[in-house]
Order: structure tokens, then C-alpha cells, then sequence
């Protein structure tokens, strides 16, 4: 019990921290320097109002200067942040495969976020964690006793990145191929319109954490997740696009808790 607080409270820690890179990575500025502040009024936050979660609350949702009001996806990040750390403990337990998927977690709430707020995926978060996620991996291969390296985890991991931006890059390339064939209009500026380079990259990162069968299962699901937003937005709002990351980022961790159940109808033999 005592663990499942602390980790609790850790992950609200991380998620204060989550949402400074939610708020900077799109202006490209530093996540270290300056310390947080108020967008509005540049008044220093103090230490007492950057407690997570429990600031929010005895704040009433304002800034202590200028009143501004503070927006709720503070809170919501943090909590968030949290609670996917503490069910990841108590499915994974201290183990090294928590710390894994921890890191992987986190990285797709920032992607979620931020592609919400700004139809774009850093590549702080995608290829950095494309890059981070075959390292983690690649260490669970190595057995210091005696010293010796299994290449399995580090093949995996590398076939998960090629796989997983493979299907979904080919994918949006021949939707367009096909839409625009039927509209008899070239795609604007070559680029494609159904799925975007940050969607490519991320999947590729993911692939990266958990394989290639998570990846490519997180490919399917995806669109069941989707659907209903982008029938909705089509509706309400006339448009035919909508950031597509939240739902590899959501179906990302359905696959991590629920894949192997499901792989094993699909991939019997792998």
C-alpha cells in the first residue's frame, strides 16, 4: 500500500513536469530554464502553488497574481500521469520492464497533448524516444553473469520501430494514392494528407518499447478509437482531419496491457 502511494505521488511529480514539456516543446523552448511561471503575467510560480494536483484545488483553478485562470490540463496531466504509473506498478511490480513502459507512457502523454493542442509531434519525443526505447531494450539482453549479450530484445525492438512506421507510412500513402485518384487532384505540396510524419514517427517509437506484434496491433486498433472523434468532428466541425496521436497513444497501452492475450489469437505461432 505503502509503495502504491509513493508511486502515486511520483508520477503526479512527473506530471507536473510533463505538462512544462506540453506547454514548451511547441515554442521550441528550454524545458530546464527559466522555472515555471505564469504565461500571462511572468510572475514566478512558488514552490506552494507547484504542488500537484493539491495546488490546483487551493488555488480555486487561478493564478495567486494575476487570477488568471489556470487551464484544467494541468490537473488532468498530472492525475493522468499518476494513475497510469500506479497501474503499471501493480501490473509490473519494481521491475525493469516498469521502468520501460513508465518512460514509454510518459513520452505518449506528452505526444497526446501536444498533438491535441497543435496538430504536431516534437521529435524530441519521437525520435528521441525511438532512439531511447531501442536502448532500454537493448539492455534487457545483456546478462552480466556470466557477462554475454542476447540479441533478441535489441531485433525486436529494432523490427517494432521498421514495422511500425512502415505499415502505417505505406498505409497513408496509398489512402492518398487511391483519395486523390478519386478526387483527380494531386495531394498540396506532395505532402500526404491522410497521416502525418509525427504519426509515422511516433509508431515507429512505439515499436520501438514494445515490438513489432504491440506495434502492429496498435496499428489496428487505432482506428476503432478514432472513428467516433473523426465521424464527429466531420459532422460538427466540416473537417476530415483530426490528430491522430492520442489514439496511437491510447491504443499503444491497450496492446501493452492487453496484447499479449490478444497476439496470441492472431501470432499463435510467434
Amino acid at each position: 500500500m505503502i509503495a502504491n502511494i509513493f508511486v502515486f505521488i511520483f508520477g503526479s511529480l512527473v506530471g507536473s513536469f510533463l505538462n512544462v514539456c506540453i506547454h514548451r516543446m511547441p515554442k521550441n523552448e528550454s524545458i530546464v530554464w527559466p522555472r515555471s511561471h505564469c504565461p500571462k503575467c511572468s510572475k514566478r510560480i512558488l514552490g506552494i502553488d507547484n504542488i500537484p494536483l493539491l495546488s490546483f484545488i487551493l488555488l480555486r483553478g487561478k493564478c495567486r497574481f494575476c487570477k488568471e485562470k489556470i487551464s484544467w490540463r494541468y490537473p488532468l496531466v498530472e492525475l493522468l500521469t499518476a494513475l497510469i504509473s500506479l497501474v503499471l506498478f501493480m501490473r509490473y511490480g519494481l521491475t525493469y520492464d516498469f521502468l520501460v513502459y513508465m518512460v514509454l507512457a510518459w513520452a505518449l502523454i506528452i505526444a497526446t497533448f501536444v498533438d491535441i493542442a497543435h496538430r504536431i509531434i516534437p521529435d524530441e519525443v519521437s525520435i528521441g524516444g525511438l532512439i531511447l526505447g531501442f536502448i532500454l531494450l537493448s539492455v534487457k539482453g545483456v546478462d552480466f553473469n556470466p557477462l554475454r549479450f542476447n540479441f533478441r530484445f535489441s531485433l525486436e525492438s529494432l523490427l517494432g520501430i521498421i514495422i511500425g512506421a512502415g505499415v502505417i507510412f505505406l498505409t497513408g500513402k496509398l489512402f492518398d494514392l487511391v483519395y486523390f485518384k478519386m478526387l483527380k487532384k494531386p495531394p498540396i505540396d506532395g505532402e500526404s494528407e491522410s497521416m502525418g510524419g509525427g504519426d509515422v514517427k511516433l509508431l515507429g517509437m512505439i515499436g520501438a518499447f514494445v515490438g513489432w506484434k504491440l506495434a502492429l496491433l496498435t496499428f489496428f486498433i487505432a482506428p476503432f478509437l478514432g472513428v467516433v472523434i473523426g465521424v464527429i468532428n466531420l459532422l460538427v466541425k466540416k473537417e476530415h482531419t483530426i490528430p491522430y496521436g492520442p489514439f496511437l497513444s491510447f491504443a499503444a497501452l491497450i496492446a501493452l496491457f492487453f496484447g499479449s492475450q490478444i497476439t496470441k489469437i492472431f501470432f499463435p505461432l510467434c
